[in-house]
């Protein structure tokens, strides 16, 4: 291609509508999590039940009522970023260009002159780089203020995880950030599906990425009565529909998807993992943090979610439950699900993924849908695992503690955040058809 030196010129933008109705397919997955740096080792620890809480190791934790988290070990953003760009983000933007450089190399997407302005990005935070706001807060208390960094502003704001995705990978799309706390991700998958279907965009490199496991996160959830204070026993400490819940385990990481739309992946060549069928959204408009206890705002989500899909509710067969481990989420959900189901609720597998990995936050979501994908893919549903004295409240089919085989053809993930933002993902098994 020619390339002329003119503030006026642009590469072609491949937006023209596709004769395949704009379908948005799933080509590559990326995550860092508390059960691996990669996707295939946190799958293999997933279907195992293996936990990945323990001990906090980031701070010391001795003087703090909640001393367990799901932390993400052994992960070096040198291995992911220069020198420089390392000193310059915080952890959470760090794990987000990690997750995106895997998502990016499982879809065999080569962004070059051609394409860079048809792919664009979408990485949600409901928090932002807490950690450095954290850090720099006592450099200006005990230094003063002309010791703070000039990288304060831009490191802790949510969006740069979303930036520094663009700026590392050189896509030159839509570009933004969700900000809807335990939504965040998954509006950020669903805004970008709805960017392709629009045709906005051919690729959307989209999810989301949290780690405020700091002094400042762990106190302030701790001032709200929030995460479990299990903390002689961490891999049992996240326990959702169980009636010995005590809160959720605050946990850290990031997810990423490719979405594309399906004709440009088949121009390319793509091995296509799953469809993405629709996002669904609604609003609890009832409380700051605790959710609307019949379920009706989030099943107002998934009901939405199921309509736009274009499917019944008995082509559902798999949903991976937001799942928290707190009493007021677990039976709230457990009542959304019912409302939208009926009685065919006790005959879908709902299985909380956070048992093992704790709560991501904004990097929830994200998480969650990669799973998704990958139950389809592999036809292994992920237990519910610690779900030893069920609430009785909670009665519906959640796979404790050993994983399950099945065919899974579609699949639903649900995320609800403090605020009342409730938000649902629709996956299908890829056909022609």
């Amino acid at each position: 291609m020619v390339k002329i030196n003119s503030p006026i010129y642009f590469p072609p933008f491949l937006n023209a509508m596709s004769n395949e109705d704009n379908r948005v397919v799933v080509t590559g997955l990326g995550i860092i999590s508390p059960l691996g740096l990669n996707v295939a080792t946190t799958w293999e620890a997933l279907i195992v039940g293996k936990s990945g809480v323990d001990h906090i190791t980031l701070f010391d934790a001795s003087a703090f009522e909640t001393k367990i988290a799901g932390e993400v070990k052994g992960f070096e953003a040198s291995n992911y970023l220069s020198p420089k760009d390392v000193r310059r983000n915080d952890r959470f933007s760090q794990m987000a260009v990690a997750a995106s450089r895997e998502a990016v190399e499982q879809a065999g997407l080569k962004i070059d002159d051609a394409n860079e302005r048809d792919i664009g990005v979408v990485i949600g935070s409901g928090i932002g780089g807490l950690t450095t706001l954290f850090e720099q807060a006592k450099v200006l208390l005990d230094k003063g203020p002309d010791r703070v960094s000039p990288f304060l502003i831009p490191m802790m704001m949510p969006n740069i995880a979303s930036a520094q995705v663009s700026i590392v990978l050189g896509t030159k799309g839509p570009n933004l950030c969700t900000a809807s706390a335990c939504s965040s991700s998954s509006d950020a998958v669903g805004s970008a599906f709805e960017t392709i279907k629009r045709g906005d965009a051919k690729v959307m490199l989209t999810g989301g990425s949290e780690a405020i496991i700091n002094p400042v996160g762990v106190s302030a959830f701790n001032a709200l009565k929030a995460i479990s204070t299990r903390n002689d026993e961490p891999q049992l400490a996240s326990r959702p529909f169980d009636i010995k819940h005590d809160g959720f385990v605050i946990g850290e990481g990031a997810g990423v998807l490719v979405l594309e739309d399906l004709a440009f992946a088949r121009e390319r060549g793509a091995k296509i993992l799953a469809e993405m069928l629709s996002y669904g959204a609604s609003a609890d408009a009832y409380h700051i943090t605790a959710p609307l206890a019949s379920g009706e705002g989030a099943a107002v989500a998934v009901q939405r979610a199921l309509d736009k899909a274009g499917i019944k509710t008995t082509d559902i067969d798999y949903i991976n439950a937001h799942g928290t481990s707190t009493p007021l989420n677990d039976k709230m959900e457990t009542k959304a699900i019912k409302r939208v189901f009926g009685d065919y609720a006790y005959k879908i597998p709902v299985s909380s993924t956070k048992s093992m990995m704790g709560h991501l936050i904004g990097g929830a979501g994200a998480v969650e849908a990669a799973i998704c994908v990958m139950v389809i893919q592999n036809g292994i549903i992920p237990p519910t695992i610690n779900l030893t004295h069920p609430d009785p409240e909670c009665d519906l089919d959640y796979v404790p503690n050993v994983a399950r085989r099945a065919k899974v053809t579609t699949t639903l993930s649900n995320s609800f955040g403090f605020g009342g933002h409730n938000s649902t993902l629709v996956f299908r098994e890829y056909s022609e058809e």
